[in-house]
């Protein structure tokens, strides 16, 4: 008769595995922010301890200016207060110390905190080249009312190779109501197509207002080229034109061909560049254009001039609007 250990099922690993209660993980100081009289500790939301100087702080920052002037909170009675000499009573207030430094946790991880805290203590930075970077930093200067900082961002986006990327820098400069910025990251987008699935997300992540105004100075610069290219000096769009020199009814199909491409590419590219360097050169509609003839064998005349067309066509692009 088998035994009664044996009838029973081998234990699973899951049995066989106890579960252990989590770790507390504590709180470690950043070496650049471990002042021994420092009398405030600032704590980020990845645990990393920051001990600072409340005068930095009230000085640099209303949001912590705000703080150390309310009310300390009490537990044993309802109020705290003390005498002033016209004899009334006021409530004290968060006054931290070396002896007892206040400490205050923080809702940005210690990489922004960090960053912000140089800043604010006038400590050695590394370039900013992230635009997430970025991003974390406004969204904390604002936060806590630090206005040295977002001077400091505000001249760093402006660098390589933050400036390298204008349609956030556009985005940046739109949400902080950074005028002159704006103008120059509204002028190299025009080098990108905002229509580009990965633009258009972005595009989509600024304001309304400041978007459909660049989304106007793209589209404008492709209208007003349109417009230009309709008008003297440029041949008319009528089919029924003649030719300069028989007088005999001819067909400008090869120009409308390159004013069509001319267009399309503005939507593309609307800084009109790869245009006057690539396209008026070696676009099949363009050869064509500079090649064609009178359809009169016996005129036989070249109908355009190439280099007084491709001056005029540069005029127009360059004459374009540039900025927002």
């Amino acid at each position: 008769m088998a035994s009664a250990s044996e009838d029973r099922p081998a234990p699973s690993a899951e049995e066989n595995t106890t579960t252990s209660p989590p770790l507390k993980v504590e709180p470690t100081t950043h070496s650049a922010f471990d002042s021994p009289d420092a009398d405030v500790v600032l704590v980020s939301r990845d645990l990393v301890r920051f001990r600072m100087h409340s005068f930095t702080l009230k000085t640099t920052s209303g949001w912590f200016r705000s703080l150390f002037s309310l009310p300390r909170p009490s537990t044993s009675s309802p109020e705290i207060t003390s005498a002033v000499a016209d004899g009334s009573e006021r409530r004290s207030v968060l006054n931290p110390s070396i002896a007892n430094p206040e400490t205050i946790h923080l809702d940005e991880d210690s990489t922004t905190l960090e960053l912000l805290f140089r800043m604010i203590s006038g400590l050695p930075i590394e370039p900013v080249t992230s635009f997430d970077t970025v991003d974390a930093l406004l969204f904390a200067t604002e936060k806590y009312e630090m206005p040295g900082p977002t001077s400091l961002v505000r001249i760093a986006v402006l660098t390589p190779p933050l400036a390298d990327q204008p349609l956030r820098l556009y985005a940046a400069a739109s949400r902080c109501g950074w005028t002159e910025e704006a103008k120059v990251a509204s002028q190299r987008t025009l080098s990108i197509n905002l229509w580009q699935d990965e633009n258009w997300e972005m595009l989509a992540k600024i304001d309304v207002r400041s978007a459909l105004i660049l989304l106007k100075l793209h589209r404008s610069r492709k209208e007003e080229l349109r417009k230009k290219l309709d008008e003297h000096p440029f041949v008319n769009a009528n089919p029924a034109s003649y030719c300069s020199r028989c007088r005999r009814q001819t067909d400008h199909h090869a120009w409308r061909e390159l004013k069509h491409r001319l267009i399309t590419e503005m939507d593309h590219r609307p800084s009109g560049d790869t245009i006057v360097d690539i396209g008026l050169t070696e676009w099949a509609e363009a050869k064509a254009c500079w090649e064609a003839k009178c359809p009169h064998t016996d005129c036989a005349i070249v109908q355009y001039d190439k280099t007084e067309t491709m001056r005029l066509i540069r005029e127009c692009i360059e004459s374009l609007p540039k900025t927002t």
